[in-house]
Protein backbone atom coordinates (compact mmCIF):
# COMPACT_ATOMS: atom_id res chain seq x y z
CA UNK A 1 0.00 0.00 0.00
CA UNK A 2 1.39 3.41 -0.87
CA UNK A 3 1.95 6.12 1.75
CA UNK A 4 -1.12 8.23 0.89
CA UNK A 5 -3.39 5.20 1.02
CA UNK A 6 -1.88 4.13 4.34
CA UNK A 7 -2.45 7.58 5.83
CA UNK A 8 -6.04 7.56 4.63
CA UNK A 9 -6.55 4.10 6.12
CA UNK A 10 -5.03 5.17 9.45
CA UNK A 11 -7.33 8.21 9.56
CA UNK A 12 -10.42 6.12 8.87
CA UNK A 13 -9.40 3.48 11.42
CA UNK A 14 -8.83 6.15 14.07
CA UNK A 15 -12.43 7.28 13.48
CA UNK A 16 -13.89 3.75 13.40
CA UNK A 17 -11.97 1.37 15.64
CA UNK A 18 -14.27 1.90 18.65
CA UNK A 19 -17.25 1.20 16.41
CA UNK A 20 -15.70 -2.10 15.32
CA UNK A 21 -15.25 -3.10 18.96
CA UNK A 22 -18.82 -2.12 19.84
CA UNK A 23 -20.28 -4.12 16.98
CA UNK A 24 -18.21 -7.17 17.92
CA UNK A 25 -19.09 -6.79 21.60
CA UNK A 26 -22.80 -6.47 20.83
CA UNK A 27 -22.67 -9.90 19.19
CA UNK A 28 -20.18 -11.69 21.43
CA UNK A 29 -20.83 -10.05 24.82
CA UNK A 30 -17.26 -10.85 25.84
CA UNK A 31 -14.64 -8.11 25.93
CA UNK A 32 -11.59 -10.21 25.05
CA UNK A 33 -13.31 -12.01 22.18
CA UNK A 34 -14.72 -8.71 20.89
CA UNK A 35 -11.25 -7.14 20.94
CA UNK A 36 -9.88 -10.09 18.95
CA UNK A 37 -12.69 -9.96 16.40
CA UNK A 38 -12.41 -6.17 16.03
CA UNK A 39 -8.66 -6.49 15.51
CA UNK A 40 -9.20 -9.19 12.87
CA UNK A 41 -11.76 -6.96 11.17
CA UNK A 42 -9.24 -4.12 11.03
CA UNK A 43 -6.64 -6.49 9.58
CA UNK A 44 -9.08 -7.60 6.89
CA UNK A 45 -10.01 -4.00 6.18
CA UNK A 46 -6.33 -3.12 5.82
CA UNK A 47 -5.74 -5.99 3.40
CA UNK A 48 -8.67 -5.02 1.19
CA UNK A 49 -8.71 -1.22 1.61
CA UNK A 50 -7.13 -0.67 -1.78
CA UNK A 51 -10.07 -2.41 -3.48
CA UNK A 52 -12.76 -0.44 -1.58
CA UNK A 53 -14.46 1.73 -4.18
CA UNK A 54 -16.53 4.05 -2.01
CA UNK A 55 -14.06 5.04 0.68
CA UNK A 56 -16.63 7.42 2.12
CA UNK A 57 -18.54 4.27 3.16
CA UNK A 58 -15.62 2.87 5.13
CA UNK A 59 -17.54 2.73 8.43
CA UNK A 60 -20.41 0.75 6.94
CA UNK A 61 -17.92 -1.58 5.27
CA UNK A 62 -16.03 -2.09 8.53
CA UNK A 63 -19.30 -2.74 10.40
CA UNK A 64 -20.22 -5.46 7.90
CA UNK A 65 -16.77 -7.07 8.14
CA UNK A 66 -16.85 -6.96 11.94
CA UNK A 67 -20.40 -8.26 12.10
CA UNK A 68 -19.64 -11.23 9.85
CA UNK A 69 -16.48 -12.12 11.77
CA UNK A 70 -18.34 -11.91 15.09
CA UNK A 71 -21.17 -14.10 13.83
CA UNK A 72 -18.67 -16.63 12.47
CA UNK A 73 -16.87 -16.58 15.81
CA UNK A 74 -20.16 -17.20 17.62
CA UNK A 75 -21.03 -20.09 15.31
CA UNK A 76 -17.62 -21.63 15.93
CA UNK A 77 -18.12 -21.31 19.67
CA UNK A 78 -21.55 -22.93 19.45
CA UNK A 79 -20.20 -25.88 17.49
CA UNK A 80 -17.37 -26.29 19.98
CA UNK A 81 -19.74 -26.07 22.96
CA UNK A 82 -22.10 -28.59 21.37
CA UNK A 83 -19.24 -31.05 20.96
CA UNK A 84 -18.09 -30.53 24.54
CA UNK A 85 -21.53 -30.42 26.14
CA UNK A 86 -22.51 -33.12 28.55
CA UNK A 87 -26.07 -34.47 28.51
CA UNK A 88 -28.22 -31.85 30.19
CA UNK A 89 -30.25 -32.78 33.22
CA UNK A 90 -33.95 -32.12 32.98
CA UNK A 91 -34.67 -28.70 34.36
CA UNK A 92 -37.63 -27.76 36.49
CA UNK A 93 -40.06 -25.33 34.86
CA UNK A 94 -39.00 -21.77 35.53
CA UNK A 95 -41.36 -19.12 36.77
CA UNK A 96 -41.32 -15.60 35.38
CA UNK A 97 -39.49 -14.47 38.52
CA UNK A 98 -36.81 -17.12 37.98
CA UNK A 99 -36.33 -15.98 34.39
CA UNK A 100 -36.01 -12.35 35.38
CA UNK A 101 -33.70 -13.12 38.30
CA UNK A 102 -31.32 -15.07 36.09
CA UNK A 103 -29.63 -14.26 32.84
CA UNK A 104 -31.91 -16.70 31.08
CA UNK A 105 -34.04 -13.98 29.57
CA UNK A 106 -31.02 -12.27 28.06
CA UNK A 107 -29.80 -15.57 26.64
CA UNK A 108 -33.17 -16.21 24.99
CA UNK A 109 -33.21 -12.72 23.56
CA UNK A 110 -29.70 -13.03 22.12
CA UNK A 111 -30.51 -16.43 20.60
CA UNK A 112 -33.57 -14.90 18.97
CA UNK A 113 -31.46 -12.00 17.69
CA UNK A 114 -28.85 -14.42 16.36
CA UNK A 115 -31.59 -16.27 14.46
CA UNK A 116 -32.67 -13.13 12.60
CA UNK A 117 -31.49 -12.63 9.02
CA UNK A 118 -28.27 -10.59 8.89
CA UNK A 119 -29.94 -7.42 7.58
CA UNK A 120 -32.45 -7.38 10.42
CA UNK A 121 -29.89 -8.44 13.03
CA UNK A 122 -27.51 -5.64 12.09
CA UNK A 123 -30.21 -2.98 12.32
CA UNK A 124 -31.63 -4.20 15.64
CA UNK A 125 -28.18 -4.32 17.24
CA UNK A 126 -27.03 -0.94 15.94
CA UNK A 127 -30.31 0.92 16.53
CA UNK A 128 -31.86 -0.72 19.57
CA UNK A 129 -28.94 -2.17 21.47
CA UNK A 130 -26.12 0.19 20.59
CA UNK A 131 -28.54 3.18 20.55
CA UNK A 132 -27.36 4.65 17.26
CA UNK A 133 -29.70 7.16 15.62
CA UNK A 134 -31.61 5.75 12.65
CA UNK A 135 -29.91 8.26 10.36
CA UNK A 136 -26.50 7.05 11.56
CA UNK A 137 -27.47 3.43 11.01
CA UNK A 138 -28.68 4.31 7.51
CA UNK A 139 -25.39 6.03 6.76
CA UNK A 140 -23.30 3.19 8.21
CA UNK A 141 -25.15 0.56 6.20
CA UNK A 142 -25.45 2.73 3.09
CA UNK A 143 -29.24 2.31 2.90
CA UNK A 144 -32.10 4.83 3.02
CA UNK A 145 -33.52 5.73 6.47
CA UNK A 146 -36.87 4.23 5.44
CA UNK A 147 -35.16 0.90 4.87
CA UNK A 148 -33.66 1.06 8.34
CA UNK A 149 -37.08 1.80 9.83
CA UNK A 150 -38.77 -1.07 8.01
CA UNK A 151 -35.97 -3.50 8.93
CA UNK A 152 -36.16 -2.38 12.54
CA UNK A 153 -39.94 -2.89 12.54
CA UNK A 154 -39.58 -6.37 11.00
CA UNK A 155 -36.80 -7.31 13.43
CA UNK A 156 -38.88 -6.26 16.44
CA UNK A 157 -41.91 -8.08 15.06
CA UNK A 158 -39.97 -11.32 14.55
CA UNK A 159 -38.39 -11.05 17.99
CA UNK A 160 -41.84 -10.58 19.53
CA UNK A 161 -43.07 -13.69 17.72
CA UNK A 162 -40.06 -15.76 18.77
CA UNK A 163 -40.27 -14.61 22.37
CA UNK A 164 -44.04 -14.65 22.83
CA UNK A 165 -43.76 -17.71 25.08
CA UNK A 166 -42.00 -15.53 27.64
CA UNK A 167 -44.97 -13.19 27.76
CA UNK A 168 -47.33 -16.18 28.20
CA UNK A 169 -45.23 -17.46 31.12
CA UNK A 170 -45.16 -13.96 32.56
CA UNK A 171 -48.98 -13.71 32.60
CA UNK A 172 -49.47 -17.06 34.37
Amino acid sequence: MDADLEREFETRVAESSVLAFRVAYSVLRNREEAEDVAQNALIQAYRHFRSLRGRDRFKAWLVRITWRLAINHTRGNRRREAREALPAETALPMTAEDILASRELAAHLWRAIDDLPEKLRTVIVLASIEDHELSDVARLLAVPPGTVKSRLFLARQRLAEKLQWIAKDWIR
